[in-house]
């Protein structure tokens, strides 16, 4: 029986619930610990990388712990429940941190809460999306419904990216921890909400085996596949260098740019880049993928993102004055983003059939496993750049004192503006280079190792 639009509608608004609150940690843990609660953030930035990484090896574990599980409910639905629930709790917790707490306490607060939100984050995303051959028939179905899936997450991303800084500001009154704090609330509620309408109106019909590969099974099969290992690297640096920014960008508004407003702008800006980003997946890539091979929009993409970091350290230095001049890096710079994710996932999959027909073994499951391996270990790593900037440039945390907002020590300014910019295209240009030394499956060669395995297939 093919799935109902009612079935459809409820997986994908627990996308759009999940990652919700993924942005809003993801985006915004460093800011509130940082600069509204003072924790020093080398500290900080220590803890967000040590949780990312204990994350990202907690994924097969848990992968491991959802295969074993055998209720009543299905192997999946409960731990989604349960994961969520705890997580919802969790995540109001971590943003309504009592600000009386000594700076001691205050850090492991911080620690203790963020660790907790990623072990239970995954305890729900990890059957979420195993979930998915349990209650499809395969084929088209299956691969529809991932994509709106995926749409949905984006979408629910999109959301708290656009809101936060303006719902925060409203919902306090000005004041940033309140707001935030009665922020996460309404978050951790319709996050919840919408979870629960997933697990009622999803039933799992089949019985399916989950394969759960160790970090070492990760680990082997790349060293097996050159391939994957390239893909994998130019994933880690692309992504260490969009995540250095998208860190640093409201501190960028909030010190840099300035104003009362700033977070108007900051919201602006937001809305404008989520917009071409979501533009640059569905629409941009296809139109360019008419006239151009994958390779060479992997070029192409690459040099839109240089050529907006590039512009928008030009403007950083100018006397800016409106938001609407940064539209213009933050079109190249989205827009980039938005087709490497595509192209990554593309070169990722293209390597599966390389390493069957190298290694004689499809390692279709560990390869993709290891793409949210690495994409927690990149954000880990970016996080704690982003934080050693903060540790240099000791931007103000005196949210009481809004003349601080606007005139932010020079030299401060000028540190932030460096990393968000220089560091992120140099870590571009080295992944171009090692991209453009390493990986050889252009669509003709990818076009010969099929045929080559079909006839292998066929022979057998």
């Amino acid at each position: 029986m093919k799935l109902t639009g009612k079935e459809k509608f409820s997986y994908g608004i627990g996308a759009v619930g999940k990652d919700m609150v993924y942005m809003l940690s993801a985006s915004y843990i460093l800011y509130y610990y940082q600069d509204l609660l003072g924790v020093n953030p080398l500290v900080m930035g220590t803890i967000l990388m040590a949780a990312r990484v204990f994350d990202a090896f907690n994924d097969p574990i848990m992968g491991i712990v959802v295969a074993k599980t055998k209720t009543r409910w299905g192997k999946f639905r409960p731990w989604l429940f349960i994961g969520t629930a705890i997580n919802a709790v969790i995540l109001y917790m971590m943003f309504a941190c009592p600000a009386s707490l000594s700076a001691g306490t205050l850090a492991a607060y911080a620690a203790c809460t963020y660790i907790l939100w990623g072990v239970t984050y995954t305890m729900m995303d990890i059957p979420y999306w195993s979930m998915i051959p349990a209650f499809t028939e395969g084929g088209k179905e299956r691969e529809n419904l991932s994509a709106m899936a995926r749409t949905c997450a984006g979408v629910g991303s999109a959301i708290v990216t656009i809101i936060t800084m303006k719902a925060v500001y409203t919902l306090g009154s000005n004041d940033e921890l309140l707001g935030f704090k009665r922020f996460a609330l309404i978050i951790a509620v319709l996050f919840f909400v919408f979870i629960l309408i997933t697990c009622i109106n999803i039933k799992e019909k089949s019985t399916v085996d989950l394969e759960t590969p160790s970090v070492g099974q990760m680990f082997s099969s790349l060293l097996r596949n050159d391939q994957a290992m390239a893909v994998v690297i130019t994933i880690v640096l692309i992504n260490c260098s969009i995540y250095i920014t998208s860190n640093l960008v409201i501190y960028f508004f909030k010190y840099d740019f300035g104003g009362a407003g700033w977070y108007d702008s900051y919201t602006l800006f937001n809305t404008f880049g989520g917009a071409i980003q979501i533009l640059s997946m569905m629409i941009f890539f296809p139109v360019l993928r008419k006239f151009f091979n994958t390779i060479r929009i992997f070029y192409i993409s690459f040099g839109m993102a240089i050529a907006g970091y590039a512009v928008l350290l030009v403007l950083a230095f100018t006397n800016m004055s409106s938001v609407f001049l940064l539209f213009i890096p933050a079109f190249f710079i989205f827009a980039a983003n938005g087709m490497l994710t595509v192209l990554t996932t593309i070169f990722l999959a293209n390597t599966v059939d390389y390493g069957e027909l190298k290694n004689n073994r499809r390692d279709e499951s560990v390869i993709f496993s290891m793409q949210t391996f690495v994409v927690k270990l990149a954000s880990g790593v970016a996080v704690l750049i982003a934080s050693i900037c903060l540790n240099i440039s000791h931007l103000s945390n005196d949210t009481t004192d809004t003349s601080a907002i606007a005139t932010a020590d020079a030299s401060s300014v000028v540190i932030l503006r460096m990393t968000m910019t220089v560091v992120p295209i140099a870590g571009l240009l080295i992944a171009v280079w090692y991209f453009s030394k390493k990986y050889i499956l252009t669509d003709e060669k990818v076009a010969e190792i099929t045929d080559k395995i079909r006839a292998k297939h066929a022979a057998e």
